[in-house]
């Protein structure tokens, strides 16, 4: 099972690299990336999962009831992207569910930052998707976290998908960046030895955000996006569905694991 999944957050990545974005925008370029994925993941009969900061969700209620109304699962990114603390779990767990009646039982931290399995456990949570198994310096050093789905703490944790032996990670930037035959390549040979794949992206990633100079967004982190973006995930899904992979949902792929 391949799964897809979008981190729906308050787009703060040109405040991170020094460049300025008010909050209005920042909400926007998420809600028009959004607005563009879902009716690309329906066209193609694909499932994802949706993991939305709470802020974000209260400013736009309505495109998180849509999703869940499209049969995509909503999963919890933290209160904000740009700050945590532990008593966040559960807080963005409770509002997610009160306000948009769904069961969340996933989460993901932004900047996918060391988490406790504990806390989250304690939070209410089934599985947790916040570690990139793979080292990249200055952001992830996790060489010795397993490379696939485990469970410890009485937590279900999905690690982002990387190669076997090498550890490539095939992540959104990875997607942005390698020609799109090498990395389905990849893609395809760790399906086939893992039996799944975990792959997450950013709606602000199919957004001209390489237009914008103010942003200060390094060239490699802004590189075919927008329409290219789009074209490329496409793609992807539309070779992957032609190989018999099936999409779904990280929850639906738990289950299917506790149920094994």
């Amino acid at each position: 099972m391949i799964l897809l999944s979008f981190d729906i957050e308050e787009f703060d990545l040109p405040a991170e690299c020094g460049g300025h974005i008010g909050y209005d925008e920042r909400i926007s370029y998420s809600k028009y990336g959004t607005e563009k994925i879902l009716p690309l993941l329906d066209a193609c009969g694909v499932k994802a999962t949706f993991y939305a900061t709470a802020f974000f969700a209260l400013q736009e209620p309505e495109l998180i009831r849509r999703i869940a109304d499209e049969g995509h699962e909503i999963a919890s990114h933290g209160m904000r992207h740009d700050g945590f603390e532990p008593s966040h779990l559960l807080e963005s767990r409770k509002i997610l569910e009160e306000t948009f009646n769904v069961k969340v039982g996933g989460f993901r931290m932004p900047r996918m930052t060391p988490v406790s399995e504990t806390e989250l456990r304690d939070a209410g949570y089934t599985y947790d998707s916040s570690i990139n198994p793979t080292f990249l310096p200055g952001r992830y050093n996790n060489l010795r976290a397993p490379r696939t789905f485990f469970r410890r703490e009485g937590l279900w944790r999905l690690p982002a998908s990387v190669t076997p032996l090498a550890r490539i990670p095939l992540f959104w930037l990875s997607f942005h960046n390698l020609p799109p035959a090498l990395y389905r390549r990849l893609a395809w040979r760790t399906y086939d030895r893992d039996g799944y794949l975990n792959l997450y992206f950013h709606p602000w990633e199919f957004m001209p955000i390489g237009a914008e100079k103010r942003f200060r967004i390094p060239l490699h982190v802004r590189a075919n996006s927008g329409q290219k973006m789009y074209d490329r995930l496409k793609t992807f899904i539309l070779k992957a569905e032609q190989r018999g992979y099936p999409f779904g949902t990280t929850g639906d792929f738990v289950r299917l694991v506790m149920e094994a």
